[in-house]
C-alpha cells in the first residue's frame, strides 16, 4: 500500500467541522425533546381509556417504526414543500427526527407504563386521586424513571442516525464531511475525523442525559442505581 495519510488537508477546514458538529447536536437535543414529549403522549394514548385513540396511536407507531428513516426525512422535506408548506432543511429534518423517535419513545414508555403495579393504582384511586393527579404523580415518573435507561439509548442512537440528514442538505456534520471530501480528496482522514466526532458526540450526549438523571431522580441517585 502506497498510500500516505496527511489529516493537515481535511483538518485545515476545522471551523466547517465546528459549525457541523454543533449542528448534529442542536438537531439531536431538539428532536431529544420533542421526541419525549410526543412519544409520552402517544404512550398515554395506547394505554388509556379511549379504544380510538389507542388505535390511532398504535397506527402511527407500527407505521414509523417499519418505514426506513431516510424515506420518512423525504416525505417531511419534499412532501410539505409540495403542499407549498415550505421548510428549511433544518426544520424538516428536526421534524423528521421528532415524528421517528417519538414512535420508539412511545413504546419504551408504554412498558414502563405497564410495569407500575396495579395495587399501586388502586391505592391511587382510594385516596381520591384524580386521572391527571396519577400520572402525574403515581404512573409517569416510576416509568420514566425505570425506562430511563433504555431511553438514553434511543436519543444516542437518533443522534447518530441524524446524519441521514445530509440528504436534504442539512449543513450537520456528515454533511459537511461530504463537501471537504469532495473538495479535498482525501476520504478516508476526512470520515476517520468524522467517526472520532461522532464518537465524542456520543459521549456528550450521554453525558447530557447523566446529569438530567441525576436531576429527575433523585431516588435513583440516593441508592446508586445505574442510569
Amino acid at each position: 500500500m502506497n498510500y500516505a495519510f496527511d489529516f493537515s488537508v481535511p483538518l485545515a477546514y476545522w471551523p466547517d467541522f465546528v459549525r457541523g458538529a454543533w449542528t448534529t447536536l442542536a438537531l439531536s437535543l431538539s428532536a431529544t425533546v420533542f421526541g419525549f414529549l410526543l412519544g409520552v403522549f402517544c404512550a398515554l394514548a395506547k394505554t388509556g381509556r379511549r379504544a380510538w385513540l389507542a388505535r390511532v396511536a398504535g397506527a402511527y407507531v407500527e407505521l414509523i417504526r417499519n418505514t426506513p428513516l431516510l424515506v420518512q426525512v423525504f416525505l417531511v422535506y419534499f412532501g410539505l414543500a409540495s403542499l407549498e408548506f415550505q421548510l428549511g432543511a433544518f426544520a424538516a429534518a428536526t421534524l423528521a427526527l421528532v415524528i421517528n423517535v417519538a414512535a420508539y419513545t412511545c413504546e419504551i414508555v408504554r412498558a414502563g407504563i405497564e410495569s407500575i403495579p396495579r395495587g399501586q393504582l388502586e391505592a391511587a384511586e382510594c385516596i381520591g386521586l384524580s386521572r391527571w393527579q396519577m400520572l402525574r404523580h403515581v404512573v409517569l415518573p416510576p416509568a420514566v424513571e425505570r425506562v430511563y435507561p433504555a431511553l438514553s439509548s434511543q436519543y444516542v442512537l437518533l443522534m447518530l442516525a441524524s446524519s441521514i440528514c445530509s440528504q436534504i442538505s442539512a449543513e450537520e456534520l456528515t454533511a459537511v464531511a461530504n463537501r471537504i471530501q469532495s473538495d479535498t480528496f482525501r476520504s478516508v482522514e476526512t470520515y476517520l475525523l468524522v467517526a472520532v466526532a461522532y464518537l465524542a458526540m456520543s459521549l456528550v450526549m450521554r453525558a447530557i442525559l447523566w446529569a438530567v438523571a441525576q436531576v429527575a431522580f433523585p431516588r435513583r441517585r440516593r441508592l446508586g442505581t445505574p442510569i
